[in-house]
């Protein structure tokens, strides 16, 4: 891996941070749930594109890469079922909060969502920071050692 690609994984993982930082700052000071919750799908959306950038995997839509994690992460073992279940669970209150009429975030999705939210960039870093230790993306670790 290049200096370049390493860079970018790290830019989406300080993206990944910064936007579930926003969302605890948005709760504290009152906003929205909806908006909440578009920080902490973001949160989630850019430590999948640090993820994908390691395997030089890439797609323009959501939903694609939605998809390339359950494929190459979800499917293979790598990370727990769990953790796909979350990111579904923030695309799907994403999309109400932001696209649907009359369908409102409420403050239980946040609640709900917020942890999860953690531990998912938590489980992306760790895992990441381990193929950095390792240099190796041949070896993909069990669930076990997550």
């Amino acid at each position: 891996m290049n200096k370049g690609e390493t860079a970018l994984i790290q830019y989406r993982l300080t993206q990944a941070k910064a936007s579930i930082e926003e969302a605890k700052v948005l709760l504290r000071e009152g906003m929205s749930f909806r908006s909440i919750m578009n920080r902490l799908y973001y949160a989630m959306f850019y430590a999948v594109l640090a993820l994908l950038q390691e395997k030089r995997l890439g797609t323009s839509k959501h939903i694609g890469v939605i998809s390339l994690f359950d494929k190459e992460f979800i499917k293979t073992g790598t990370f727990k079922k769990d953790l796909s279940k979350s990111l579904h669970r923030a695309f799907e209150l994403r999309q109400k909060g932001d696209y649907m009429e009359q369908n409102e975030v409420t403050k239980e999705d946040i609640d709900e969502m917020l942890p999860k939210t953690q531990d998912f960039i938590n489980a992306i870093e760790k895992f990441l920071f381990k193929e950095v230790k390792t240099g190796s993306m041949n070896r993909t670790p069990t669930n076990e050692e997550l």
